[in-house]
């Protein structure tokens, strides 16, 4: 057998014995023996997308919805270095990918070899683990096929440890990279290929972290005694059980819940998860099926931007990435708690005004299992968590009669909000998406899978992100981006044409609008020609290239009609919501103006 088949055969049936499931391949030689290994395999889903910038992405999104790593091919040269986006993006969001490069051998190494770079290493510290693999050999002892297998599984793990991240392993191969003719016809590996390994013939297990009984005393001695406190629930907290014990610990401790958009805590139903949900109570009782838990706050963005009359917490407890909210963050940095403890079981720091007292590397939902079991009859002080809940409902109060009155882009994605289904996924774009999504996306009481791109918070990528969602779960998915953003991943709609359950929303304003609220936005010139860049394009022909249903909204009757279109009717689709940015700011600015003049009133 051709050694670089036999080799890349090893290395794919132990990557499925690891656990793989996908693979998104962008076409190129030197990968032929990768590319033939895994189209060969029964147990492997296979995924083309020709430029690898956007496999890149549409891995990540894969892998983001599912939590498991999926893995990537691609040829040598400028190909390799087209991925570094999407493994910024993963690593620091801690997303498992694995990145198979195919490469020249040795000897064509900084020789002027065409297509060959320096792909050692390529990607630095971006990476958790780098391997480059030794060049195939026919006579190959048992240990060197060993090492092929033992290196799968070991990527595999890396990949999905308590600190995902992406993993980068190198194929150097020297021609010829196809199977010799006698063996195109039988594609299966026989007991040779997959029997030599013995160390690893499973997955290596990896178990939680489980907080000490000296830890839980303390917390529970810290959370008895200090009765202001709130729990903060940035991006990328735990699945799983976690959003329902976090809430409960929420109301045992009387600590409100301030929840992010993509902590997965905004939007969840309690009553298809099991839990009961805890309703306002007194004059605050529930009036409708859209009212949500008391506990949960969800428009701090809006009334942290002035100096709200609460006193301030004793305690802040975190999860999760740092949080979107520019104002949240403000506020956090602004008080003196006694104590910041942030837990987090894949270690990584996430705290950017460096005020975290302690950090405890440990599973959050055992951790809050075992508070709330130790924390049963605890009576919390009702005062402070009434004070933070009046200042909830009052903005809110305000804030969508303000959103009924005016149509901007930040209306629109309320308006999606809540036309979207229970289950349904939601990829916000960076930029300005995501800031209102923060801001006007109040929380509810059904589950909205929201995922996005806040590692790095770059505007490349996001629509293919949005497709590898959507691939993955099967749910229908809604993409909203803005204009550059799109612009910046046209490519990607290759890949809508095969996903029926992805629509696209661009919001466009024609420019990149966020510049508006900077002070740059003041200095005429460059402001227009330097920042906001209108580009005077209408996406259109765009989805007409790609075979995509095309809807044009300009206004609120006609974005709620395209919104019920594609929900009751999924096909490839992108609708286009034209605004106007200097409009929409000013609009936003007002709005906000409104709603602080209310605020102080409501204070006093």
């Amino acid at each position: 057998m051709n050694p670089n088949i036999l080799y890349a055969r090893l290395f794919v049936n132990s990557l499925v014995t690891a656990g793989l499931k996908s693979v998104v391949i962008s076409p190129g030689s030197r990968s032929t023996p990768l590319t033939l290994a895994f189209e060969a395999h029964p147990q492997i889903k296979t995924f083309l997308h020709i430029d690898e910038r956007g496999a890149g992405f549409y891995a990540l999104g894969m892998a983001l919805a599912s939590e498991k790593p999926v893995a990537l091919v691609c040829t040598s040269g400028t190909a390799v270095s087209n991925y570094l986006p999407a493994i910024v993006e993963a690593q620091m969001s801690q997303v498992p990918l694995l990145i198979l490069t195919g490469d020249r051998p040795h000897e064509l190494r900084h020789s002027g070899a065409n297509q060959t770079i320096d792909q050692v290493k390529i990607f630095g510290d971006q990476v958790l683990w780098s391997v480059d693999m030794p060049i195939p050999q026919a006579d190959a002892p048992e240990i060197a096929l060993r090492h092929v297998q033992t290196t799968a599984v070991r990527a595999y793990t890396t990949a999905n440890g308590l600190r995902k991240g992406p993993v980068h392993v190198n194929f150097p191969f020297r021609k010829p990279l196809e199977p010799a003719a006698e063996e195109i016809r039988d594609w299966r590996l026989e007991t040779k290929s997959t029997s030599t390994i013995s160390s690893l013939q499973s997955p290596v297990s990896i178990g939680i972290l489980t907080p000490l009984n000296e830890q839980l005393n303390w917390l529970t001695a810290v959370l008895t005694q200090h009765p202001r406190g709130l729990i903060i629930c940035g991006p990328r907290c735990p699945g799983g059980d976690f959003p329902a014990v976090v809430t409960t610990l929420s109301k045992q401790t009387g600590y409100p819940l301030l929840a992010d958009p993509l902590s997965g805590m905004r939007f969840f139903n309690r009553r298809v998860r099991g839990e009961r949900r805890d309703f306002e109570e007194g004059q605050q009782s529930v009036k409708s099926a859209k009212s949500v838990d008391s506990f949960l706050i969800s428009g701090y963005e809006t009334f942290m931007q002035q100096n709200i009359g609460w006193p301030e917490p004793e305690v802040i407890v975190r999860f999760g990435q740092v949080p979107t909210s520019k104002w949240l963050n403000a506020y956090l940095d602004k008080i003196n708690p006694a104590i910041r403890l942030h837990i987090r079981e894949n270690g990584v720091w996430a705290d950017d005004s460096q005020r975290t007292t302690h950090f405890w590397q440990l599973n959050e939902t055992a951790v809050c299992q075992t508070l709330t079991t130790r924390l049963q009859n605890h009576q919390p002080d009702p005062a402070w968590q009434q004070t933070i809940r009046a200042t909830e409902q009052a903005t809110w109060d305000t804030l969508q009669a303000q959103l009924a009155q005016h149509w901007f882009d930040g209306a629109a994605i309320a308006t999606l909000l809540e036309m979207l289904a229970e289950d349904a996924n939601l990829l916000i774009g960076n930029s300005l998406p995501v800031r209102h999504l923060d801001q006007y996306g109040r929380s509810q009481p059904k589950t909205l899978h929201i995922f996005g791109n806040r590692g790095a918070s770059g505007i490349d990528g996001n629509i293919s992100t949005g497709l590898g969602v959507a691939q993955a779960t099967g749910r229908p998915t809604f993409i909203v981006v803005g204009d550059v953003t799109a612009l910046h991943d046209l490519n990607s709609l290759l890949l809508a044409q095969h996903t029926p359950n992805a629509t696209l929303i661009v919001i466009n304003n024609n420019g990149g609008g966020i510049f508006r609220r900077l002070p740059i936005s003041q200095h005429e010139p460059p402001f227009t020609d330097r920042f906001l860049t209108p580009h005077g394009r209408s996406f259109e022909h765009a989805a007409a290239m790609f075979e995509l249903d095309y809807i044009r909204t300009e206004n609120r009757e006609s974005f709620i009609a395209a919104v019920e279109t594609a929900v009751s009717n999924p096909a490839p689709r992108l609708i286009e919501l034209l605004t106007d940015g200097a409009q929409d700011e000013q609009i936003r600015r007002q709005i906000n103006n409104e709603l602080q003049s209310f605020l102080q009133q409501f204070d006093q």
